[in-house]
């Protein structure tokens, strides 16, 4: 591990109020001497107590080159259980910059993306699952991501982890024991004991990957793609849904040539809309590329919307497009409920067997009707902020899953009165892979993988 000081702008490069720069290390508190100035000018940070701040002037030579507030804190009580100094300073993107600049050439070096969270892991403040959390806070979509992500900061994920693994590894230690010391520790019909332990525990991996999947949306937004024929109304649906213009909508069939991306909040949660091409047989090569993304995006949607205009008859592009939905997670809209309607729910379920709902996405009939339809798709019809913890990280639902695996081939080995040794090997794969859940064994690689993803400052 570097125990070289760092330094970093720790707020957004853009003008705003105040901007942040943080500086973390063993010379954090020397390097900030030397380029502030305190308003008692014969006082330095360094003869101040932790967990203060101060009133000065960040200054180069004898040029002052901003107002500031000092924040001091010691170690080992500060995020990265090193010293560390935040200077507050006017939020400008030339100020922070400068002030940035001064504090490297006073001796620190600039952070690397996610070194000071990295820092706080390596220095045993939090464990990993708790360090992705971080960035998972940053980016939250929704009030439910931020709750989950918040939960895992709080160690929610962590102590679950580390519960299951005191149970396996007291097991561990049984066999290994057993084995060594027969005399002591008898195995006679351990195996009946160790299948009980190991269906216990089972049992609570599978808890928590029960609820991986919507943790991963509600994280993430599920990916929802609009498709139809031209001239459906697949534009206005998504005007609607975003509540602005943001396709455009005009009675001329495929005016919509490439895929439109938007977010939108949803009771709590996020869809990733992505409005496509109408789906037909053309000519146009431009219209006919846009043709062919829908269809890509189509097979990677957590959710279809199929817009079908229920004032026209079906034709062959809708039996083109149903052909593709067949396997899909899809919801049909029968679009247009203000004109005469000439396609019924039954005709449509006699094609496509899915959910149906009549709208008017123009004047935002059905409307609600179709969120609260997503909604029972996806979490049961009850999204809640309850106490259950959600895994929202794809890698610890892998570590999950593996260790499913590990304990599997236990059970097996039980079943075919197989020696005990063979258990405890099983075993230990469950337990390392659930340390590479909290970084108690994991590789030097995948933590730098994991941290580059966070922002210089963080």
């Amino acid at each position: 591990m570097k125990t070289d000081t760092i330094a970093a702008i720790a707020t957004a490069m853009t003008n705003s109020g105040i901007g942040i720069i943080r500086i973390s290390g063993e010379e954090a508190v020397e390097v900030a001497d030397k380029m502030i100035r305190l308003k008692s000018s014969e006082k330095k940070l360094a003869d101040c107590k932790s967990h203060t701040i101060h009133y000065g002037f960040a200054v180069d030579g004898d040029e002052v080159i901003d107002e500031v507030m000092v924040l001091l804190m010691l170690a080992p009580k500060s995020y990265t259980r090193e010293d560390t100094v935040e200077i507050d300073c006017h939020g400008g993107t030339l100020v922070m910059t400068r002030i940035l600049e001064l504090v490297i050439k006073s001796g620190a070096r600039p952070a690397e993306p996610g070194e000071f969270t990295k820092r706080a892991f390596l220095n045993g403040r939090i464990d990993l699952a708790q360090a992705e959390s971080v960035i998972d806070v940053i980016n939250a979509k929704n009030d439910f991501a931020l709750k989950a992500s918040i939960d895992q900061l709080q160690g929610a994920i962590s102590e679950k982890i580390g519960t299951i693994r005191s149970e396996i590894l007291h097991e561990i230690a049984f066999i290994e024991s057993a084995i060594d010391d027969p005399e002591h520790y008898q195995l006679e019909s351990y195996g009946d004991h160790l299948m009980q332990i190991v269906d216990e525990i089972s049992d609570k991996i599978a808890d928590l990957l029960k609820n991986a999947k919507n943790g991963l949306i509600l994280k993430e937004g599920i990916r929802t793609v609009i498709v139809g024929k031209p001239n459906s109304g697949k534009s206005s649906l998504l005007n609607t849904l975003v509540g602005k213009d943001r396709a455009i909508v005009t009675d001329i069939a495929g005016t919509t040539r490439d895929v439109i991306e938007e977010q939108i909040r949803l009771n709590g949660i996020s869809l990733n809309v992505i409005d496509t091409a109408g789906i037909r047989n053309t000519e146009d090569i431009v219209e006919k590329i846009g043709v062919d993304k829908a269809r890509e995006y189509v097979e990677t949607a957590d959710l279809v919307i199929y817009v079908v205009d229920a004032s026209i008859p079906l034709d062959e592009d809708d039996k083109k497009i149903i052909e593709i939905l067949k396997e899909r997670n899809t919801i049909i809209l029968l679009n247009k409920s203000d004109l005469t309607s000439v396609i019924t729910e039954e005709e449509m379920k006699g094609y496509l067997n899915k959910r149906i709902l009549s709208i008017s996405a123009k004047h935002r009939i059905g409307i609600d009707e179709l969120e609260n339809t997503i909604e029972e798709m996806f979490f049961d019809g009850k999204i809640q902020m309850n106490e259950e913890v959600y895994i929202t990280n794809a890698r610890h639902t892998a570590s999950l899953m593996e260790v499913q695996s590990s304990l599997k081939l236990v059970k097996q080995s039980i079943l075919d009165g197989m020696p005990e040794d063979f258990y405890s090997i099983d075993l230990m794969n469950a337990y390392e892979e659930l340390g590479k859940i909290i970084g108690e064994s994991v590789e030097d690689d995948l933590v730098n993988e994991i941290f580059s993803k966070f922002c210089m400052g963080k």
